[in-house]
C-alpha cells in the first residue's frame, strides 16, 4: 500500500466515524439516549422483518450469547419484542415495537442530517460522483459492523 492508498483508506475510515458519531448525536438529540451504534446494526437487521436471535448473531458476527444480551437489553427498554413463531412455537421471533420503529426513523433522520452536511460541502456534481462511487465500491447488502 503506498501513501495515496493509505491516505484514501484513512479518509474513508474518518468519514465512516463521522457518520457513526453523527447518527449517535442525532439519536441523543431525539431522546434515544439508551441506544448505541451496535444497537443500530441490530435494528437494521430486525427492521427487515421478524428474525431469530441466531440470525441476528450471524448478521452481527457475534456469539449467540452476545446477541441474546443485546436483544434482552433492547426488550427491557421497549424497542423489541420476542414471541413464538406461529409456524413453529419453538422458534422465538424478534421484532420491533412501535418504539423500535421510532428509533429506526430517528437513526435514518440523523444519518440524513449528517450526509446533508456533506452535500453542502461538495458541489452537486462531486457529491453525486461520491455517492455513485460508494455504491460501486460498497455493493449491495445488509448493514453490518466491520469488527
Amino acid at each position: 500500500m503506498d501513501d495515496t492508498d493509505w491516505h484514501s483508506a484513512s479518509a474513508l475510515l474518518r468519514l465512516s466515524a463521522q457518520l457513526v458519531d453523527g447518527i449517535q448525536d442525532g439519536m441523543v438529540r431525539r431522546g434515544f439516549t439508551d441506544v448505541r451504534p451496535v444497537h443500530g446494526f441490530l435494528f437494521a437487521t430486525v427492521s427487515a422483518g421478524p428474525t431469530t436471535a441466531t440470525e441476528i448473531a450471524s448478521q452481527l458476527q457475534v456469539t449467540k450469547q452476545a446477541a441474546a444480551q443485546l436483544i434482552s437489553y433492547l426488550i427491557e427498554r421497549g424497542y423489541l419484542t420476542k414471541e413464538a413463531s406461529a409456524l413453529d412455537r419453538r422458534i422465538q421471533l424478534i421484532d420491533l415495537t412501535p418504539r423500535g420503529h421510532g428509533c429506526t426513523r430517528a437513526a435514518q433522520q440523523s444519518a440524513e442530517e449528517c450526509v446533508g452536511a456533506w452535500r453542502e460541502q461538495l458541489s452537486r456534481k462531486n457529491f453525486d460522483a461520491l455517492v455513485a462511487s460508494l455504491d460501486v465500491l460498497a455493493g449491495p447488502g445488509r448493514l453490518r459492523p466491520s469488527w
